[in-house]
């Protein structure tokens, strides 16, 4: 990324001198053999932070009670500060930036408000992403300009009630109807169904079984014979909009075909790029909790003095310390080897797994070096102890990460069917 979206430079040019990284919770980052951030990614960095420090933090708490979708009005100023099409290419609106650029703004949104990072996470590192790689010149000039925009979010939708992590096993089909395609079956656990303007809906495309006949193919939110289930009720995820979708003889247009049938590989090669979102998303989590940890074992006084002057809690704090930074370390390695296009497929794997469990115990020691005040709402410990959860099993559990870990290490393939 040559240089800051002048929105990003606007804003960045207001933040004063004496409030930088430490004052807005960021901490320092000191460079590791695996990469250094440039000036302009540190630059970047406090821009995301600054926002999210001034905007959302106060807002998170209200958005997270009250379930609260993104305002629209929120997702206007992310396309203005260049934040939504960072990494769509230029030509289309975007800004031609590696992934690691949009990861860095995506952990600082969501150390604030998760609700916030999600139009960040799914414009950048979700299925826009699929079309910026795989997409026809024709495709990317009529989808992804709105993307960088603010005025449309793609959302993507495979699972089914009977294929979640068997993502093969998917019923949906697309059958040819004249001069378009006839979408018919239900999906389940869209984030974003009801809410975002579009969909990269997970189909199978002829007769074939398993990942050999399965395609992809961008549907409207109003299209005819789509229709909604009730919204979840989700443990975390409050805010980040999840439904069933029930696709009756939906007719789309013949270019809306992103992926032909035997591009299952392809997708999922694309959807490594969400993995590494989906991984930041826990790191955020994390990091948000050991910031909090940081400054309440100081402040917090038993027994005379401050409890960071008891050994247990300094091995306590020491244990979060060293997994968040494991995971930044796992996250940057494969993002900054992927640059603009998808990391490998084992990196990925190996940076969401370790994220995705490492958030669930660092929200749970967090919670109890807070002891009774991690229990209570005020303090924002119990809400990222309950998106950890949610961030592990969206986009591949941890456990089907392990196998496909162990499957990419040793070069072969377990079939789980047998």
């Amino acid at each position: 990324m040559e240089h800051l979206p002048p929105a990003c430079n606007a804003l960045n040019a207001s933040l004063p001198g004496n409030r930088r990284q430490r004052d807005l919770g960021v901490p320092p980052f000191r460079g590791t053999a695996v990469t250094e951030l440039t000036d302009e990614q540190i630059a970047l960095r406090e821009t995301a932070a600054r926002l999210a420090a001034d905007v959302y933090a106060p807002k998170a708490a209200e958005w997270d009670a009250n379930r609260t979708p993104l305002p629209d009005a929120e997702r206007e100023r992310l396309a203005e500060l260049g934040f939504l099409g960072m990494c769509l290419p230029s030509e289309h609106g975007g800004g031609d930036a590696d992934l690691l650029d949009a990861l860095i703004v995506i952990e600082e949104l969501a150390k604030a408000a998760p609700t916030a990072a999600f139009c960040v996470f799914e414009a950048n590192t979700g299925p826009a992403r699929v079309i910026d790689l795989f997409g026809t010149d024709e495709q990317k000039a009529k989808f992804l300009p709105p993307i960088a925009e603010g005025m449309a979010t793609m959302a993507v939708s495979i699972s089914e009630p009977d294929a979640g992590s068997a993502a093969t096993d998917i019923t949906t089909s697309a059958r040819r109807a004249g001069d378009g395609w006839e979408i018919s079956g239900t999906k389940r656990w869209c984030s974003g169904a009801g809410h975002a303007e579009q969909y990269l809906v997970y189909a199978r495309i002829g007769e074939g079984l398993g990942a050999r006949s399965i395609g992809a193919l961008v549907v409207d939110r109003d299209a005819e014979g789509l229709s909604y289930g009730p919204q979840e009720r989700l443990m975390g995820f409050r805010g980040i909009p999840s439904a069933d979708m029930f696709f009756d003889g939906v007719v789309v247009p013949a270019e809306n075909l992103i992926v032909d049938a035997g591009g299952f590989g392809r997708l999922f090669t694309a959807f490594s790029i969400e993995r590494l979102g989906n991984a930041t998303m826990s790191l955020a989590i994390a990091q948000g909790c050991l910031d909090l940890c940081a400054a309440y074992v100081q402040e917090r006084r038993q027994f005379g003095k401050e409890i960071i002057e008891f050994q247990t809690v300094q091995t306590a704090l020491a244990d979060i310390i060293l997994q968040v930074e494991a995971a930044r370390l796992l996250i940057y390695r494969a993002a900054s080897k992927a640059g603009r296009r998808w990391p490998e497929t084992l990196e990925a794997s190996l940076a969401k797994c370790y994220a995705n469990e490492m958030a669930k115990r660092v929200a749970d020691t967090a919670m109890q070096l807070h002891g009774g005040y991690g229990y209570s709402e005020e303090y924002g410990i119990e809400r990222r102890l309950r998106d950890s959860h949610g961030w592990a099993i969206a986009g591949g559990t941890p456990t089907i990460q392990k196998v496909r870990i162990v499957s990419e290490y040793l070069g072969r393939r377990f079939n789980q069917r047998s």
